[in-house]
């Protein structure tokens, strides 16, 4: 009969216990294999990156800096209003970007404003869009500036801004009378120009930045006034995204799950193991009719380093945080109550008073500086994941942030050993130049010379060069800026 150690070990006879041993053994076996795989995998990435760098160079060499089209040109589209003019489509303040009149550039993103939507009627009667649009886009600087952002620049020169892409992409799953925004007064302007088919009332203007949790609770607040069956979907004005049909899929699939009383996700695919998003761990999957792959939220992940990162792909059970929600907005209102309830108060007395524009005016200068400033992952996603109220809609379709000149400058077509180039190719000339990104905004000759994976924003006001690796922290230079006095280019 065996007996146990101190330790509630079992001991055969005089010695530790033989099934025990072996057990852990093969665990620091197991785990060590891992590891080692890990490794690996590492060191093959890095080998392709080596090679792939190589042949860039010895490529860029033999050509001696010959300099060729993108082999992406199209003819531009009837209208004037889709001819690829200028990333500032409302340019009262910046200088426009010098681009040929007579052509567009085709992106692998955001493809939407230029085809006709081929999925017949997909509208959801009670789906309420919420597009919050906020932000400075401070690393996409000089090119977004803080009164004409990312969200109103078109990154892809095909006529259609980010914000426009995102109204085109969605409205087939609701409509103009059910589409909303929530921006800051200073962009307002744009955004009408940008967006003649929103309604004046559907315009939700913040006095001041409060993070996601305050735009979204003001959106819910208020549509819950207006219809205490909304459902409703929140999507960033700045995203770039593609293929349509899996996005709209997954949406109805979320507002299904939203009817049962979730908070809803949808988790993108990754497509490498990023650290610049957060991550989202699938649970069991809650088998609803109509959502066939909705799951449980096991929880929220933040930005991780690489090798966790590339943890979190092997086991297949992550997905991006894209900051995409769906919900009712009684039930978004609900978890505030519970988690923030201080927030939650003050977002419903300014949604009690919103529409009498009298008593709106005096409401928000009273509770508005009053509000937490808190991102709806913490306020509420996080809480409600732990309390078995959140769900996600696991999406194959193709999505960006475009939070960089790096990540912009892979949603740009390019030739081999050429930098991409958002605006003229005619106004960059190369030799010997590897990767990279140019954008030729103040219409004057951009020469390059035995310089690889350059960021080159060459504007009437200023210059940036950087390189992409540094990309991230192009924000630094416009605190600097700012510290410095130069308010007028910010």
């Amino acid at each position: 009969m065996a007996s146990y150690s101190t330790q509630g070990v079992p001991v055969q006879g005089n010695g530790l216990g033989v099934e025990y041993m072996f057990k852990q053994i093969m665990d620091a076996v197991h785990k060590s294999h891992i590891e080692i795989g890990e490794l690996r995998a590492e060191c093959h990435e890095l080998r392709q990156a080596n090679a792939s760098l190589e042949r860039q160079i010895k490529e860029g060499l033999h050509n001696n800096g010959s300099r060729f089209g993108t082999g992406w040109n199209t003819p531009a589209p009837g209208s004037p209003q889709l001819r690829g003019k200028s990333p500032f489509l409302t340019p009262n303040s910046i200088p426009a970007l010098a681009v040929p009149p007579s052509i567009y550039v085709p992106s692998p993103l955001s493809d939407n404003s230029l085809t006709a939507f081929p999925f017949g009627i997909r509208e959801i009667p009670g789906f309420y869009v919420v597009i919050p649009a906020g932000g400075a886009g401070t690393r996409l600087w000089p090119l977004s500036r803080e009164g004409h952002p990312k969200f109103l620049l078109d990154l892809t020169l095909k006529g259609r801004s980010l914000i426009q892409a995102t109204w085109d992409r969605l409205i087939p799953l609701t409509s103009a009378a059910r589409t909303t925004i929530v921006a800051g007064p200073a962009h307002v302007l744009s955004i009408n120009e940008q967006l003649p088919d929103l309604f004046s009332h559907n315009l939700f203007t913040e006095p001041s930045a409060k993070d996601s949790m305050a735009a979204i609770g003001l959106a819910a607040a208020v549509l819950a006034r207006r219809d205490p069956e909304a459902i409703i979907g929140s999507f960033a004005a700045d995203h770039m995204i593609s293929g349509d049909d899996a996005f709209l899929a997954a949406v109805a699939e979320a507002v299904e799950v939203a009817k049962k009383d979730y908070l809803v996700t949808i988790g993108i695919a990754p497509s490498h193991p990023s650290t610049g998003f957060g991550y989202v761990r699938l649970g069991e999957k809650l088998g609803l009719e109509g959502a066939p792959n909705a799951r449980l939220c096991g929880s929220f992940k933040e930005k991780p380093d690489a090798r966790t990162a590339a943890a979190y792909i092997k086991t297949g059970n992550y997905r991006w945080n894209a900051g995409m929600f769906v919900t009712k907005a009684t039930f978004l209102l609900q978890l505030l109550r519970e988690y923030k309830p201080e927030l939650a108060e003050g977002l419903e007395k300014i949604g009690a008073a919103w529409d009498d524009e009298n008593l709106r005016a005096k409401v928000l200068e009273e509770v508005w500086p009053t509000l937490e400033k808190i991102a709806i992952d913490h306020a509420v996603a996080e809480p409600a994941a732990l309390d078995r109220r959140v769900a996600v809609v696991p999406a194959t379709f193709g999505w960006d942030d475009v939070g960089d000149f790096s990540s912009l400058a892979d949603l740009l077509p390019a030739e081999a050993n050429q930098p991409r180039v958002l605006g003229d190719n005619s106004l960059v000339l190369t030799e010997q130049v590897a990767g990279g990104i140019v954008v030729p905004g103040s219409g004057r000759l951009v020469t390059m010379l035995g310089v690889d994976d350059l960021v080159i924003v060459d504007m009437p006001d200023t210059l940036l060069v950087t390189t992409r690796a540094r990309s991230q922290e192009v924000k630094k230079l416009v605190k600097r800026c700012r510290e410095s006095g130069f308010n007028s280019l910010l």
